[in-house]
């Protein structure tokens, strides 16, 4: 379901897909993140998901109170996964509020899975 904002001049519709889009690209801004991540239902098998694909991995809801949005994703080994979550969901409510202008009640962080580098 869309997001409508109504103002003196009109109503605005800003699509689902837009948010998750917005969300996935702050989340990318944010150290220590691999990429979003996708879970097979079927499998069980999460699978990294390109740039093109992000909105894959944010999943929104619409409350009363706001949306809530659900990100999951891959961290790099090595990194604080609570302090990448923290920062992960202080960027997505900034930008969102900020470019978008709607309420954010509430973001989850699901780490689906941690990448190793073999250099």
């Amino acid at each position: 379901m869309p997001s409508k904002i109504k103002n003196e001049y009109g109503l605005i519709t800003i699509e689902n897909e837009v948010i998750a889009r917005v969300a996935g690209v702050a989340a990318m801004d944010c150290y220590g993140i691999v990429g979003m991540a996708a879970k097979n239902v079927k499998d069980g098998i999460v699978q990294l998901l390109k740039r093109e694909s992000l909105t894959k991995g944010i999943k929104l809801l619409v409350l009363e109170e706001g949306f809530v949005i659900d990100v999951h994703i891959i961290v790099e080994y090595g990194t604080n996964i609570a302090a990448i979550a923290d920062s992960i969901m202080n960027t997505i409510k900034y930008k969102v509020e900020e470019f978008i202008g709607i309420k954010v009640a509430r973001i989850n962080i699901f780490v689906e899975g941690v990448r190793v580098d073999n250099n």
